[in-house]
């Protein structure tokens, strides 16, 4: 592996444990995890210069984010960026660039939601006409009230269509987060407090047996719905070389959006320009990666984004996934999700940042499906639609 440049590094997380919060506001709840970030690096609320946030805990005037002051922070670096599933892959990607250029030595992101307590329809609620006028940018789809599920049953269509990828392949992704999850004891919980049918291994039988949420996708192909919450600390390398935890080094990032055309391809998302980004910054292969934590908030958005990303051509990934090759403990690369996913595990609505998580516990050796030797991990979240207008954002990381 060539010599890489190790400036920032992941130093401090904590992932909030319950996926059914109805006794906390998400003010509340990133504040825990960022006193046990903070605690898990060895650092103080004094240490933080820099506060990156989606706006999930509420603003007070204009869209000023509330979590400063919430906090009692007095940050150089303020950072709101908001594209949905993605942001925290943004936010890492501009952590890392405030700490190189010198702005910032010490970076907490947190999230905090109450989605499944406050009732949303995350996935089946449509848009359409109830909201108002149609904004310009989507007054051609809008109009037409299609769900989240529906958008990506397109895309799962049309890659079926064009590819040959069957529902069967796209099971196998649901089996392999299904199986990591019931080794992880805050999953197992997660699917229980949620009133899953069951909470062991799944079939491809099972999964292609599952209620027809939108043709083709089937329940075990979405995620759950639930609350959560967490928060990563980056630190600069001289201090991260003084912290608790090993460093998880951030490598190379990369950000990209993209947008409806006509005749565009709804196969390739946005992942295809940040994912090169990120691996070229980052100087490593994608067959090089052990461990790949990717969005999903359905089985498609999996199997496209290692495409991708490069872990196999365009319309390959229905065999790609084939076998149990996703697994934990196997010996092919990568292994995918392995807190469980969004799948079994938990899905705030924005989960961007349990990927960074659960890809630093690996580089850490803490992960409850352990991949053995874990050396690098690829981070890749997605926002917004992947048929329309969405977000990307990839970071690979490395064991010091």
């Amino acid at each position: 592996m060539p010599s890489q440049v190790r400036d920032a590094a992941i130093v401090g997380i904590h992932e909030y444990p319950r996926r059914k919060i109805e006794d906390l506001s998400s003010l509340q709840i990133k504040a825990e995890c960022a006193i046990r970030a903070l605690e898990d690096a060895g650092l103080t609320w004094k240490d933080i210069d820099a506060v990156y946030e989606a706006g999930e805990g509420g603003g007070v005037l204009s869209g000023i984010p509330s979590t400063p002051e919430y906090f009692g922070i007095e940050a150089g670096v303020l950072d709101t960026t908001m594209t949905g599933g993605a942001s925290y892959e943004f936010h890492a990607a501009h952590a890392k660039q405030a700490i190189t250029a010198g702005k910032a030595r010490v970076a907490l992101l947190t999230y905090g939601s109450t989605l499944r307590s406050d009732g949303a329809r995350l996935g089946t609620g449509g848009t359409g006409l109830a909201r108002g006028p149609a904004h310009p940018a989507g007054n051609m789809e809008d109009l037409w009230g299609l769900t989240l599920a529906g958008d990506y049953a397109m895309v799962a269509n049309r890659h079926a269509h064009c590819f040959g990828t069957t529902t069967e392949q796209r099971a196998e992704i649901s089996i392999a987060t299904r199986l990591h999850a019931t080794r992880n004891a805050d999953a197992v919980r997660a699917m229980e407090d949620l009133s899953f049918k069951g909470t062991g291994e799944i079939t491809i039988d099972d999964v292609a047996g599952s209620r027809m949420i939108a043709d083709p996708i089937h329940m075990l192909e979405c995620c759950m719905i639930s609350d959560g919450g967490g928060a990563v600390v980056i630190a600069a390398a001289d201090i991260a070389r003084d912290c608790r935890q090993a460093p998880v080094w951030l490598l190379g990032t990369g950000e990209a959006v993209k947008y409806p055309t006509n005749g565009g391809d709804i196969t390739v998302s946005a992942a295809a320009r940040a994912g090169p980004s990120a691996f070229g910054e980052a100087g490593v292969r994608p067959d090089e990666i052990d461990v790949a934590m990717l969005y999903d908030s359905f089985t498609i958005t999996v199997l496209t984004v290692l495409e991708d990303l490069g872990f196999c051509r365009k319309g390959e990934g229905g065999s790609f996934v084939q076998g149990g090759r996703l697994r934990f403990d196997t010996v092919d690369k990568p292994a995918i999700n392995t807190d469980g996913g969004g799948l079994s595990s938990n899905h705030p609505g924005m989960r961007g940042l349990f990927l960074l998580m659960e890809a630093a516990r690996q580089l850490r050796g803490q992960s409850t499906s352990q991949v053995a030797d874990a050396r690098l991990a690829v981070a890749s979240g997605l926002g917004g639609r992947l048929g329309g207008r969405h977000s990307a954002g990839t970071v690979v990381l490395a064991r010091d």
